[in-house]
């Protein structure tokens, strides 16, 4: 049935393609044959004019004499033409139009069954999307077409959002997978696994930014498990992207405490100690993090001189561990200022605007945040790279320009 069908197919739009060309050189002989009729049409009309008076009798001569001639050379025309059209046209152009023909009745389908044969899979039983939605085997699109099917036509089903969840977060699918935890949560309620599972989406919307919203998260899960290792570890990170240096060291140093020695997790944990100036495993007392670069690398935070212009620097970021909680604040809260000033003085500084977006939605200053956005936009307008990079960075912060209309 299936090269039944084919060949039908490929019959069909053979002739569609081939109508045109057979057709070719007929239309100078229609046009021949319209223009006898016309001329036969004037010289009805010139009699009647003639009879009414409308014309005079010389002049009604002169045009019959003249549609006359125009008439006879029509029909000499006509019964000139070959009774091929085709054949009078030149060489070239029939030869063009043979070419053309062989290629639609012989070439196009040649081709067409050679990919198939090539690509294709013949044996295979038909298998619309149903039967396939209903027998995925370990195609994973498959899997979770049919698992969003489901959750389209049971919104409720809090255990489908559960298990769909960490698929998409796996996957990069981050939007989706933090809806799938907001739901899994709306309806079964907070656990510890989803809560946090939610929080490091947030996180990672953000990118690596631990957000109000994430910290909220967080907070309820720790209400429920205290212990829990990668709570504390998202937590004691958000002190220290917020410079609270000496609380994130010594929620980083109970956490490698209470780790077993080969937790996974306990090498990054580490790596942050040493990067905040504590002392980890295997450091000498009053060794710095400078004197052990491989357990401080490439894990400072980013408060610490990234060199972004206006960003504090790593002496900056030292003095504030001296100060109580409001003086660091304030402190933070300076550099930041600095930065606007800086940027009003250089608005062209791309970087800037992006690190004091983040910087005010850090400080949960957020309608500074969205008027820094709203500015930074009028310097580079939505259509442009950068402008569709603000935008982006709006979505993952998830805040709107001020004015904007976004």
């Amino acid at each position: 049935m299936f090269w039944i069908l084919a060949a039908a197919l490929t019959a069909a739009v053979a002739i569609a393609l081939l109508l045109p060309l057979l057709r070719a050189g007929r239309d100078t002989d229609d046009a021949e044959a319209h223009d006898a009729e016309v001329y036969r049409d004037q010289l009805d009309e010139l009699r009647r004019d003639e009879a009414a008076g409308l014309i005079g009798r010389a002049e009604a001569e002169l045009a019959r004499a003249e549609i006359a001639r125009r008439l006879i050379a029509a029909n000499a025309r006509e019964k000139a033409a070959p009774v091929d059209a085709a054949a009078a046209a030149p060489p070239s152009n029939r030869r063009r139009n043979l070419f053309a023909q062989a290629v639609i009745v012989v070439l196009l389908p040649a081709i067409g069954l050679c990919l198939y044969l090539l690509q294709g899979r013949p044996e295979l039983p038909a298998q619309p999307l149903a039967a396939r939605l209903a027998a995925p085997g370990n195609d994973l699109n498959i899997l979770l077409a049919k698992a969003e099917r489901h959750l389209a036509e049971n919104p409720d089903d809090g255990a489908g959002w559960d298990l769909l969840a960490p698929i998409y977060a796996r996957n990069g699918r981050l939007d989706d997978a933090a809806n799938a935890y907001s739901q899994a949560i709306r309806i079964l309620g907070g656990s510890p696994d989803r809560l946090d599972g939610y929080a490091e989406t947030l996180i990672a919307l953000a990118n690596g930014i631990v957000t109000k919203d994430a910290r909220e998260v967080l907070q309820r899960s720790q209400a429920l498990d205290a212990s829990n290792p990668r709570t504390r570890f998202y937590l004691a990170l958000a002190l220290e992207q917020e410079g609270r240096r000496d609380e994130a060291r010594g929620a980083f140093e109970a956490l490698a405490k209470d780790s077993p020695a080969q937790a996974p997790w306990l090498p990054l944990v580490n790596r942050h100690i040493a990067s905040l100036g504590g002392n980890v495993a295997g450091q000498a007392p009053g060794q710095t993090a400078e004197q052990a670069p491989e357990q401080a690398a490439g894990q400072a935070p980013e408060a610490a001189g990234n060199g972004a212009p206006g960003g504090p620097t790593a002496e900056d970021v030292a003095a504030a561990g001296e100060m109580d909680t409001q003086s660091r604040q304030q402190m933070i809260e300076g550099m930041v200022d600095g930065l606007a000033a800086r940027l009003k003085e250089n608005p062209d500084n791309f970087e800037g605007w992006m690190r004091i977006i983040r910087s005010y939605v850090v400080l949960d200053q957020r309608q500074a945040a969205e008027a820094a956005l709203a500015t930074a936009l009028k310097r580079f307008p939505p259509e442009s790279d950068n402008g569709r990079q603000l935008l982006a960075l709006a979505g993952e912060l998830q805040i709107t320009a001020e004015g904007s209309g976004q």
